[in-house]
């Protein structure tokens, strides 16, 4: 029966490379996936280890908060004297190196003076010690290392994508108005290939320090004299150390450098593999919906194999190993081509601004073991049930012309009706208990999805009649008699028809809800930001994101026609245990610029943020059991404590709020955090952008915007997120096509006597692709009709669920309306190798074929 199986395979070439075309589309996500992610770990790991490759401690300041402008504490040229002195250490180095945060952001200018930077990638500084290269992680590419004050080295990439040369001058804006550097070299960090679009500019540590306000070190490598542990080194180190500072083993402080980066790359990882999962489940109808139909064509054949001796058992084997065959092939085709599309996804992410380091690619074994196992254990199980069908032939079939499986009464559309009812119950506790977000309701929300589109293919044979007579509406009325001709052949097999439009179904119904869902977010958040800035204009960093020279904001004030301009200054502080985003403003201007949503005070509230005073969110009082008048202790990042009353309480918007957890004065902001800077700047009055351009020219990493520029920027993520979304779900779009290319083919096969009638009695070649056409548009419509209206339910039930932050629901007309045409497009192309067969059929051989 195996050589059967072959044998039927080889004999059915054409069905059984379309069957597998889904398969491989669907493992080449998940492969790709898989290569693409431990290829970017592996990145992240060289960078980090390369880091400390030759040192046996690192002692660095403690970190007191994540994702700091300032940084976190420093350590002092003072200490590094004490540690270069001790008995048991060998050398020892400073340097300014901080891949984590933003202490050390220093942007590259181009040749024409505009910020280097893709979509807010990291910007580095670094100041190096090149006295002690053991401890150095970059690599000298060319030329020599920065020594003067006014010498930089760049990264290679940079040099080699702008056209910079060793000689050539470059802008460097920092901490303060943008300098020229000579560039004397350029670098590589170990041996990564690419920093995804991130920038270094590599100084001297005393220009370093300079550019960077700084003092001291953000890290001091050190490494112990031959025979002394790592164990001793460190335990005489923690005694000679600040309580500001902390001492690890290389080893850990890797690790801990990496585990921001392990939860990033895990979610990307998830994130991608969704979408694989996505296009194997649409390629499960796809098998499912194509062996059905070979099954039934087969009837006569597997009724001789009864005839012969075969026992059911047989037959069952027989079908689910061509399953297990295609499923292999498939997998096997699918995983190397999953290598090539891993390079494709990290061209995706770099074409939306999302680049991401890169190294040689990495092909672990786990990614031929999962790659496989999925592909082969999906085929098998979507040809299970057609293999049990089957069984079902009776010998005697093997003699009757036309003789057909009898199956047994059907219990699809009940069991669509429950598996749609429990999946209304999970999106239900998922949307409606006000926790969403957690991990049982997402897993809630995803498995009520999974079981919801599971539930309308159940029972969407039911309606195949009804929607076919509505879509059908235009082939009927426009297509003549091939089009009446084309209604009737979708609804003859509603089953098969409902299986077909259902592979289509849940690509669109997932775009659909994408797109709903994004722009009621879009559009909370245009109104939140709106509601809270007031200005006229608004200085930003060119990213729009993170924080900018505070320098720049005093320029912003000299523009002409500028009449107020209030600085907003951002960081991050803790109380207690717990992170807070800390502003500063200036109290005598800022309500003239953005509007508070006073719970507790006013206005005039904003006159008691003297050296000790702060207004709280309203969330944030609550969770740490604040009221007015009662006193907190904030720390910045540098350990520094301030002492704070509350004066006010105020709520901003809970999407996109411009304002964190406590706002205090500028005035205690400098004198709390080591290196102040802006997240915006507010500024009312009439000036042109030509002359806020030109105020700002000194800090090219900041830009001025209109009002409604500004709160148009705050959700253009939004729009790379959505198409984002749309390039990876157009994959199980596109395993629908090939489903709907199988149908057709088979259906043709299936059909062949038919059609040698019809153009008996005087079919043209035209009537006959044109009914095929219409055939397959009024199934991708059945499809589009099935999905768009799932994707709108349940984004209706996502947005009642975070309706409380501002989202609302909006439907995305000329969204879905593309959407549709798309589905008809998807037709008409499915349409075109059926079609030409059909019309190319001989109409003598049709006649008499079997």
């Amino acid at each position: 029966m195996t050589g059967v199986a072959l044998k039927g395979l080889l004999a059915r070439r054409v069905r059984a490379v379309l069957t597998a075309l889904a398969i491989v589309l669907g493992v080449a996500m998940v492969s790709g996936s898989l290569v693409l992610t431990d290829t970017i770990s592996k990145a992240f790991d060289t960078i980090f280890t390369s880091s400390y490759s030759h040192t046996d401690a690192v002692v660095s300041g403690k970190k007191l908060v994540d994702y700091s402008n300032g940084g976190n504490a420093t350590v002092s040229k003072e200490l590094l004297e004490r540690i270069k002195r001790m008995r048991d250490v060998e050398a020892a180095s400073g340097a300014l190196l901080d891949l984590n945060g933003d202490s050390t952001h220093a942007t590259l200018l181009d040749r024409d003076g505009k910020a280097i930077q893709s979509n807010g990638n990291p910007t580095f500084g670094f100041g190096i010690d090149t006295s002690q290269p053991r401890f150095n992680p970059l690599k000298l590419q060319d030329g020599h290392w920065a020594k003067g004050a006014h010498q930089v080295v760049i990264d290679a990439e940079t040099a080699k994508k702008h056209h910079f040369a060793i000689g050539d001058m470059v802008g460097v804006a920092a901490h303060g108005p943008k300098e020229r550097f000579r560039i004397v070299g350029t670098a590589t960090y170990g041996n990564v290939n690419s920093l995804g679009g991130a920038t270094i500019a590599v100084f001297s540590i005393p220009t370093a320090q300079r550019l960077l306000g700084l003092r001291g070190y953000s890290a001091i490598s050190v490494a112990a004299k031959p025979g002394v542990s790592s164990e001793k080194l460190l335990s005489e180190l923690k005694q000679e150390v600040p309580a500001t500072a902390q001492v690890r083993t290389a080893k850990e402080q890797a690790n801990d450098d990496k585990q921001g980066v392990a939860s990033f790359i895990t979610f990307i990882r998830a994130f991608l593999l969704g979408f694989g999962g996505i296009a194997l489940f649409v390629g499960a109808f796809v098998i499912f919906n194509t062996l059905s139909i070979t099954v039934a064509q087969r009837t006569r054949e597997l009724a001789t194999l009864r005839t012969l001796g075969a026992s059911r058992r047989q037959v069952l084997r027989s079908v689910v190993f061509e399953s297990f065959a295609i499923g292999l092939g498939a997998s096997v085709i699918g995983l190397f081509a999953g290598f090539g599309l891993a390079r494709g996804l990290g061209s995706l992410f770099g074409a939306l601004g999302l680049s991401l380091p890169e190294a040689s690619s990495v092909y672990a074994t786990r990614t031929f073991v999962i790659s496989l196992l999925l592909g082969v254990l999906v085929t098998v199980l979507a040809g299970f049930v057609p293999a049990l069908r089957a069984t079902r032939v009776p010998p005697i079939a093997a003699v009757r012309e036309g003789a057909v499986i009898q199956r047994k009464k059907r219990l699809g559309p009940l069991a669509g009706v429950v598996l749609f009812g429990i999946a209304s119950a999970l999106i239900a506790y998922a949307t409606l208990g006000g926790h969403l977000g957690s991990g049982k309701s997402l897993l809630a929300l995803a498995g009520g999805t999974l079981l919801g589109l599971l539930g309308v293919a159940g029972f969407a044979p039911v309606l195949v009649t009804a929607l076919a007579a509505v879509v059908g509406i235009p082939a009927r009325r426009f297509g003549g008699a091939a089009g009446r001709l084309a209604t009737d052949n979708a609804t003859r097999n509603s089953a098969r028809t409902a299986s077909t439009a259902a592979a289509l179904m849940i690509g669109l119904a997932l775009v659909s809800f994408v797109a709903v869902l994004g722009k009621g977010v879009r559009g909370s958040i245009d109104r939140a930001v709106d509601k809270q800035v007031t200005a006229d204009w608004v200085v930003t960093s060119q990213n729009g994101w993170s924080a900018f020279p505070a320098g720049a904001g005093r320029a912003a004030r000299s523009a002409t026609g500028v009449t107020l301009a209030s600085d907003i200054r951002s960081d991050r502080g803790r109380i207690g245990k717990a992170d807070v985003n800390v502003n500063g403003v200036d109290p005598a201007t800022i309500a003239r610029v953005y509007h508070f949503d006073w719970k507790q005070g006013s206005n005039a509230t904003l006159a008691g943020l003297d050296g000790h005073g702060a207004i709280v969110k309203q969330g944030f009082a609550k969770k740490h059991h604040l009221a007015v008048g009662h006193g907190f202790t904030l720390r910045s990042p540098a350990g520094k404590p301030l002492r704070l009353t509350v004066a006010g309480i105020f709520q901003p918007p809970q999407v996109m709020e411009v304002l964190g957890g406590v706002v205090i004065s500028r005035a205690a902001f400098d004198r709390t955090f080591v290196r102040p800077s802006n997240s915006l700047t507010l500024i009312d009055g009439s000036p042109t952008q030509a002359g806020l351009d030109k105020a700002l020219a000194a800090f090219p990493d900041a830009k001025a915007q209109t009002h409604a520029e500004y709160v148009k920027a705050q959700s253009s993520f939004i729009n790379t997120m959505l198409n984002l979304l749309y390039v990876l779900l157009a994959l199980s779009v596109i395993v629908s096509l090939f489903g709907m290319v199988n149908t057709l083919v088979l259906s043709v096969f299936e059909r062949t006597r038919e059609l040698g009638m019809l153009r008996a009695v005087g079919m043209t070649r035209r009537q006959v692709r044109r009914m095929v056409r219409h055939e397959s548009v009024i199934t991708a419509l059945i499809g589009a009709a099935l999905g768009l209206p799932l994707g709108i339910m349940l984004a209706a039930a996502v947005t009642h669920a975070v309706g409380k932050y501002g989202v609302t629901f909006s439907l995305p007309v000329a969204s879905l309306v593309i959407f549709t045409v798309a589905a008809m497009i998807a037709g008409v192309l499915a349409a075109i190798a059926p079609a030409r067969r059909a019309s190319r059929l001989n109409v003598l051989e049709a006649l008499q074929y079997e």
